[in-house]
């Protein structure tokens, strides 16, 4: 009995023992260390602060619907979108008539905001499969500025350039797509529209 102990229990706890400190404490600590230490930000959920206050991150998108805003893309994570915890898309295909009718309601108000019908970029009428997207094209950024313009009673020029400084190109040239972060590019608007006076006339 000792020499069985002796010859299978005991390594068998000892490699279980030595498992658990590589994998669960030295391994998730070294990374943790490296990731705070070389990507402070990245590691710490990428979060915005206005004002020294976390109003949200740059990863994780939020529901703008004023017409001073940008808009982000639809979001059918939870009952009002854009819910962390019940992150995920609708599952419907493109054959499903609930899903046919969101869109083509998404684009009459689109239409309404001033889109021409057929020339609505995709982003803004479908949901992201993880329904937290916190990006958008280009084009459906470039699709709001004169509603944008119109409501904070900027130059549309004005805004056109900040929505070209906020477009954050493809990496390494190759990888992924140009994108603008809606919230980042929003708090902007906010910074501009306080220093910049309104084209409305003051008298």
């Amino acid at each position: 009995m000792k020499m069985f102990l002796t010859q299978h229990l005991r390594p068998a706890f000892v490699m279980t023992a030595a498992l658990c400190f590589i994998t669960g404490i030295l391994y998730p600590g070294l990374i943790t260390g490296a990731a705070q230490l070389l990507f402070p930000a990245q590691a710490n959920g990428s979060l915005i602060e206005r004002d020294g206050r976390v109003i949200g991150s740059a990863l994780i998108g939020q529901r703008f619907t004023t017409p001073g805003y940008f808009h982000g893309r639809p979001s059918t994570a939870g009952v009002e979108g854009y819910d962390a915890m019940a992150s995920g898309g609708s599952n419907k295909g493109p054959t499903d008539s609930t899903l046919a009718a969101r869109i083509a309601e998404r684009v009459d108000s689109a239409v309404v905001s001033g889109a021409v019908r057929g020339g609505i970029p995709a982003d803004l009428v479908t949901a992201s499969g993880s329904g937290l997207d916190p990006d958008i094209s280009p084009a459906s950024a470039t699709l709001q500025i004169a509603r944008v313009a119109q409501a904070r009673e900027l130059p549309a020029a004005v805004v056109t350039t900040l929505v070209a400084q906020h477009t954050t190109p493809r990496q390494l040239s190759v990888l992924g797509e140009p994108r603008v972060n809606v919230l980042r590019l929003n708090l902007a608007l906010d910074s501009l529209s306080a220093t910049i006076p309104s084209t409305r006339s003051t008298r």
